[in-house]
């Protein structure tokens, strides 16, 4: 059946100059405020796909395992959609922000003992049991709506990045722009992921992902693209993370640092344009900001 499409006004964000970053590292540096979409993160734009589809499919809801930000996305644009929305999180892995974003619109939150991937297998028996929708980001309607980050940085910029730097935490964002770029202009620029050296325990929260879902398409992606994977230290993140707002005036969540902290590792050759993908709003994260604002 034909449905209306299921929108809270995502996409079109910032790509914003970063000139203080731009003359300290040699680079011409540009930022693409992800969290200024509807719910504070880049994955407003693949739920709103995801969550039409699954509407059309007649789902009586939508499950999503969650470190956060998917799950906040998922039960605003369930609760928009006149849906059910049943998210499974790691206890206590999850910032307190993300999970008010999730009550305050009214899905039901299942907390499980151990890590993303136990909370992912159980989001895979809830979808089972109830007959609800999975749109984590192995649904591949989450990714093409993301790829349009990437066709919106080719039409500002007229034409591709030398390279985009980005955090890594299951990689579906890393896959959706490369998708995104080949559509646009038949090539990629270098990629580079950037993931934290403790993925288990990091203060990023947002990339406490011990198991990439899509850890093959990213390897494939910058192979093809001659770009690396970053790995970061939690000092480096850290330290992007006050640059940003010390620099920029850029308050973003402590995971969304990561393109910037690969950047300070010196992956750019001078003079180069790069774009660091700001994931997530700084407000989604207000504890680790208390812990390392201080």
């Amino acid at each position: 059946m034909s449905v209306t499409p299921v929108t809270l006004g995502e996409g079109r964000t910032p790509l914003l100059r970063a000139p203080r970053l731009s003359a300290r590292l040699g680079v011409e540096v540009w930022l693409k405020l992800e969290g200024l979409n509807p719910t504070g993160s880049f994955k407003d734009r693949g739920m709103a796909l995801a969550v039409t589809r699954a509407v059309e499919q007649g789902a009586p809801g939508v499950v999503c395992a969650s470190t956060g930000n998917t799950a906040a996305s998922a039960a605003a644009y369930a609760a928009r959609a006149g849906i059910a929305a049943a998210i499974v999180v790691p206890a206590g892995a999850v910032a307190g922000a993300k999970l008010a974003q999730v009550r305050a619109v009214g899905a039901r939150v299942v907390e499980v003992e151990g890590s993303f991937t136990d909370a992912y297998e159980a989001s895979l028996a809830l979808a089972e049991r109830e007959g609800y929708a999975v749109v984590n980001s192995v649904n591949e309607d989450r990714i093409e709506g993301q790829r349009t980050a990437a066709l919106e940085i080719v039409e500002e910029l007229g034409g591709l990045p030398d390279a985009l730097l980005l955090p890594y935490g299951g990689g579906g964002n890393t896959k959706a722009y490369a998708r995104g770029f080949l559509e646009a202009a038949g090539r990629l620029p270098r990629l580079h992921p950037a993931e934290a050296e403790r993925r288990a325990d990091t203060f990023a929260s947002a990339i406490r992902i011990v198991e990439p879902v899509h850890r093959a398409e990213v390897e494939d992606a910058v192979a093809r693209s001659g770009g690396a994977v970053v790995s970061l230290s939690e000092e480096r993140l850290e330290r992007a993370w006050r640059a940003l707002g010390a620099e920029e005036g850029v308050f973003c969540e402590p995971a969304s640092a990561a393109g910037v902290a690969a950047l300070e590792r010196g992956v750019a050759r001078a003079g180069e344009r790069v774009v660091c993908v700001i994931t997530g709003h700084g407000l989604k994260d207000a504890d680790a900001v208390r812990r390392v604002a201080a």
